[in-house]
């Protein structure tokens, strides 16, 4: 029976439950946060102008110790320009703030540029303010209505400085012939909206195409060969979540029959991955096919990393502790291999390490039998570095080949380098049909028993029938093996708070996966 949590439709929403619309002037976040990095960039390129311009320029052949009301005006936009480059690079900043304190930023330029326009003679030509106005509008994506406010009130800046230096004495410009200056603002604050409505249109736009099903994407926190991997929430329960994306030329077959059969196959698949309840098998929320032809299924958002970055910033594992995760991938594929699903492509990045609540160490395996093969038919799924022979020579395979590719992490985490490394592709191949390992601990900083040397090297026999038989019989094999040291859940513990700092030791272990 399927899993009731499934809404199983082409785009993965709930048949008969409409969908609320999406707020009809909100941006993604992703694009909120690369518009408050421009906002940024900009900030700090007229400070940065203005300041070469104070210091090679200008201030050597002022008077010394005099500064003119434009040095003063000058100074205060690379003060202000800075401090807004400041908060936009700052860890809390919030985009949505950011970018209304943006449309402040313009009106303090647009009035900084006309106190410098007529300082002395009136300007000719096209005010900068007309460049700040459009400048705004399309970097600055707001409403409108706040938009034209923002625009309307910058081109009036102009005006406003003329008649602030007339009172002064400073000029000989009236109000009523800088309101005529003007007009070219006045042009661009009515243009303005136009263009702001484009650029969240576009945004919206951007919105609806990264929504799949009830989920919404937001950031990309992952790449790999068959596609993205995003954060996302769900529409209705605020959910954090994973969404695996899985473009349609990674999975473009020859015909319309292989399309089709691919599209069952994902579906046989990803229903049989969800059924799976281990605790260390990635959850599977939801799967579908968008309307553009992508693959895409809903995981449970994890913390902590992947195998393969654990041993690349860390080095080698303790004996115990490649155990004590090597024992929970044995549980996960043990209720897969059970239920007729096998893996196929076993690999450390394939194996997260996390924090589940308080639990440290807390492997879960990814991936599950979800799409392995290629146009045309079956193609050799899996990794060279962890393929088994049976898959490099196109054999059938079943649970064994992922007990051989188990045996190859177990190398990795122990030695910190592949059962065959610095090799072709074609070579790697060939090596794992050919060749004989070297036993692990001839490379390890550890001192391995012997075994857990066997053990390993029984994983990574040529003949399936040589290896151990069953994930289980892995397991209760690593169980009885006697190591120097232990690994416990205090130990995982202080691991990971050793390693981070503390507030993102606490958010791991308080956030749940």
């Amino acid at each position: 029976m399927p899993d009731p949590r499934f809404l199983i439709t082409e785009t993965g929403s709930s048949p008969g439950v409409p969908l609320p619309p999406a707020p009809p002037r909100t941006l993604p976040d992703d694009l909120l946060q690369e518009a408050a990095q421009r906002l940024g960039i900009i900030s700090l390129v007229i400070a940065g102008l203005l300041l070469a311009e104070l210091v090679v320029v200008h201030l050597p052949f002022s008077l010394p110790g005099k500064f003119t009301p434009e040095d003063v005006t000058k100074s205060t936009i690379v003060l202000v320009s800075l401090g807004l480059f400041w908060y936009s690079r700052h860890r809390s900043r919030n985009p949505r703030f950011l970018l209304n304190l943006a449309l402040g930023y313009e009106i303090f330029l647009a009035l900084s540029v006309g106190l410098l326009n007529y300082a002395g003679q009136p300007p000719t030509g096209v005010s900068w303010v007309a460049v700040i106005i459009v400048l705004f509008a399309a970097m600055v994506p707001s409403t409108p209505g706040k938009t034209f406010t923002a625009a309307l009130l910058a081109a009036l800046m102009d005006p406003a400085a003329a008649g602030l230096w007339e009172r002064l004495g400073r000029t000989s410009v009236g109000l009523h012939q800088a309101l005529l200056l003007a007009i070219p603002n006045y042009l661009c604050a009515l243009v303005a909206p136009v263009i702001s409505h484009i650029i969240t249109r576009l945004g919206r736009e951007v919105r609806r195409a990264r929504e799949m099903g009830s989920y919404v994407l937001g950031e990309v926190i992952g790449r790999g060969g068959m596609g993205e991997v995003w954060q996302a929430r769900h529409r209705f329960l605020a959910r954090p979540a994973a969404v695996k994306l899985i473009q349609p030329a990674v999975l473009r077959a020859v015909t319309e029959v292989q399309t089709d059969v691919l599209v069952q196959r994902f579906r046989r698949e990803a229903r049989a991955a969800a059924n799976l309840r281990s605790p260390h098998t990635i959850q599977l929320y939801d799967f579908g096919i968008a309307d553009d032809g992508t693959f895409y299924y809903v995981m449970e958002l994890l913390n902590g990393m992947d195998l393969q970055t654990l041993v690349e910033e860390y080095g080698p594992l303790p004996p115990a502790r490649a155990i004590h995760l090597l024992r929970q991938a044995c549980e996960s594929l043990a209720e897969a291999h059970e239920r007729n699903l096998i893996h196929r492509d076993i690999k450390p990045a394939n194996i997260q390490v996390c924090c589940m609540g308080h639990s440290f160490d807390f492997v879960k395996v990814l991936d599950f039998g979800l799409v392995k093969h290629a146009s045309g038919g079956m193609a050799v799924a899996g990794t060279p570095a962890y393929l088994p022979p049976e898959s490099a020579l196109g054999e059938p395979v079943d649970r064994r080949t992922d007990i051989y590719a188990l045996g190859c992490v177990a190398y990795w985490m122990l030695t910190g380098r592949e059962v065959f490394p610095g090799n072709g592709v074609v070579q790697t191949m060939a090596r794992h049909i050919h060749t004989q390992p070297d036993p692990p601990s001839l490379y390890s900083l550890f001192r391995i028993p012997p075994e857990l040397d066997a053990i390993v090297l029984a994983c990574l026999a040529k003949n399936p029938d040589d290896r151990p038989d069953t994930a289980r019989e892995l397991a209760g094999r690593l169980t009885e093996c006697e190591v120097d040291d232990q690994w416990g859940p205090e130990h995982a513990r202080l691991w990971w708070e050793s390693r981070l700092a503390p507030e993102a030791a606490m958010a791991l272990g308080d956030d749940g996966g």
